[in-house]
């Protein structure tokens, strides 16, 4: 399966989610991501569930795509070794606390002088600079100093970390982005680049119009549950056997609601005239349209209105979510591999749908060190006797 990043050589040192997660989508265009792992255990998401047969499902959705080695990068020949595998190496992915990797001597400083072309990602709570680079950093502390929790869940509850690790996952996204732009520049100038990515900024950055709405009128956004700040009605709303979602964001999708609610009188109420209108008064139009929605379950709602023109949608559960004919079925977000240890096994698949090319998972995760024979031996020329004596060390 031909990919976009074939014969592109990527050196994985993350562990756990973020910098993964941006190894496995380069993997899924085709890159050759080389996850390097501690021989002593390996990364931490081996023993975090769910499990099946005691193998970690956690572990294998995050790294297929991967081979995979042992290196110990505390060892003096375990780091002449990773030189000598990023003297063939595109790009270098890690997620260690900013320093970790200065003091283990192979810091971007050092792997540039190895390799003039590398492009070195590193994703961290903070980034490389600042008073609290050095903090430890994980997907919560992200969404709470960038500002996501404060504005999410309802106005009498709490902050409200969201369903999933959004701080891990946008900060892999922002780190895919900027490696790759990376290697178009270098393609332009032969020269190497270390992108730099923090969970923090990650979230701030995706905050966009709410911070907006602070820095031009001084107002400080709070948590309204799933409306929106600019627009109404663009909520959730209760249907007979769940929840739906009814995204009616400009005057002709009102319009289309209202007749749709058998309320044409609606368009024309000086109360919901336009969508400031709305939305200032969106207690009083929510006391209307939830009464329509409970008549009706999910999927009413979203053939009524769709049909109609106008944006709706089920609030899927995870059991709806795998099986939609949409989702799952014309987009195939949920591929299956074959785990060792595991068997078929239902991944998530990466968004991103090309013409020419394939970004289906080419390989299952890889067991701790399997592919250490092959990738020391074809990549950087060590024969079993070598090999033996590394594990021998505890190198390997």
């Amino acid at each position: 399966m031909e990919g976009l990043l074939d014969g592109i050589v990527v050196l994985d040192l993350g562990r756990v989610l973020a910098c993964p997660y941006a190894a496995t989508m380069m993997a899924d265009m085709g890159a050759t991501v080389i996850k390097i792992e501690n021989p002593k255990g390996g990364d931490d998401t081996r023993k975090m569930g769910p499990f099946v047969n005691g193998n970690s499902v956690y572990y294998a959705n995050f790294n297929r795509g991967k081979v995979g080695v042992t290196l110990n990068l505390k060892e003096p020949e375990g780091k002449e070794i990773f030189k000598e595998m990023v003297k063939k190496a595109d790009v270098v992915l890690e997620n260690y606390r900013p320093g970790t990797m200065e003091k283990l001597g192979l810091g971007y400083d050092v792997l540039k002088e190895v390799n003039p072309g590398i492009i070195y990602g590193s994703i961290s709570g903070f980034g490389h600079t600042g008073p609290l680079s050095k903090r430890a950093g994980y997907d919560i502390v992200g969404q709470a100093m960038g500002g996501l929790m404060s504005t999410t869940g309802w106005p009498d509850g709490p902050a409200t970390r969201t369903g999933t690790p959004m701080g891990d996952v946008l900060g892999a996204l922002n780190m895919t982005v900027g490696v790759l732009a990376a290697l178009v520049n270098k393609q332009r100038t032969g020269k190497g680049e270390k992108v730099d990515v923090a969970l923090v900024d990650s979230v701030a950055a995706a905050m966009e119009n709410i911070t907006m709405i602070y820095q031009s009128t001084g107002r400080i956004p709070q948590r309204i549950g799933n409306r929106y700040e600019s627009t109404y009605p663009y909520d959730t709303f209760p249907a007979k056997d769940g929840d739906v979602v009814i995204a009616a964001g400009n005057n002709k999708l009102y319009a289309i609601l209202c007749d749709v609610m058998g309320k044409p009188e609606l368009k024309t109420d000086p109360r919901f005239a336009e969508v400031k209108d709305r939305v200032a008064n969106h207690v009083a139009m929510r006391e209307i349209i939830v009464p329509w929605t409970k008549q009706h379950t999910i999927d009413e709602v979203d053939k009524l209105l769709n049909d109609a023109g106008c944006p709706s949608c089920p609030v899927n559960t995870l059991d709806r979510l795998v099986v939609d004919p949409q989702i799952a079925g014309a987009r195939g977000m949920f591929p299956t591999i074959d785990q060792p240890g595991i068997g078929e096994l239902q991944i998530t698949a990466i968004p991103a749908h090309t013409t020419r090319t394939s970004t289906a998972p080419r390989k299952a995760a890889p067991l701790l060190g399997e592919n250490n024979a092959d990738v020391y031996g074809k990549l950087l020329g060590l024969d079993e006797a070598k090999l033996a004596d590394l594990k021998a060390k505890g190198v390997i």
